[in-house]
């Protein structure tokens, strides 16, 4: 396993609701997490309730939050030209795929087929 990941929204979630015994011991071991502001949007709006914020805002708290450079969204949209009408690409899968491969980072996601079209991106599950 990579000494570092990017964990996708769908990976954190599962976290949230103690369903990913792997991350759970990721997150105590030396294997530094990170996500984007897009992953921490996506978990924040869904959110139903005051307590449900606070529980998720305590969970980011495992994650390093990683700095979205301008070269990100040049990357995400080339994708979104290239793979929108072809695969579906969505907004923020394509954001997230580019933030892995700008920081040479292995995309921990349960969705692979959001993603393995994308080139020089390396996924784990």
């Amino acid at each position: 396993m990579a000494d570092f990941l990017l964990c996708d929204t769908c990976v954190i979630i599962d976290f949230m609701n103690n369903r990913s015994p792997m991350l759970n011991g990721l997150v105590d071991s030396n294997v530094i997490l990170f996500v984007n502001s897009i992953i921490e949007m996506e978990l924040l709006q869904g959110a139903r309730d005051k307590n449900e914020l606070r529980r998720i805002e305590k969970k980011l708290e495992s994650f390093r939050l990683l700095n979205m450079q301008q070269t990100i969204f040049d990357l995400a949209t080339q994708f979104i030209r290239e793979y929108r009408l072809s695969h579906g690409l969505a907004l923020p899968d394509a954001v997230i795929g580019a933030t892995a491969i700008y920081y040479q980072m292995p995309l921990y996601t349960y969705n692979r087929k959001d993603f393995m079209f994308l080139p020089a991106i390396e996924l784990t599950a």
